[in-house]
């Protein structure tokens, strides 16, 4: 698929395909903001199209590890 240009209207049948590559990409485990360079929109229009296209976000801050216990 070929991206419209990052200020081009996306509408009809080229929103929903950009929606659907989106969502591909976010669930694939790319960031929003990877996606979003991936498909030339900005963060915010990407979240918008992951959200017409169902997709459930994951949580901010990415994977957490816990440290070692300290053995006092």
């Amino acid at each position: 698929m070929t991206f419209p240009a990052p200020h081009a209207a996306l509408t009809g049948a080229l929103r929903e395909e950009t929606a659907r590559k989106a969502a591909e990409l976010y669930l694939a485990g790319c960031t929003i903001e990877s996606t979003a360079r991936q498909i030339h929109r900005s963060y915010g229009a990407t979240r918008t199209l992951l959200l017409e296209a169902g997709v459930k976000l994951r949580a901010p801050g990415g994977a957490r590890t816990r440290s070692q216990p300290s053995t006092r």
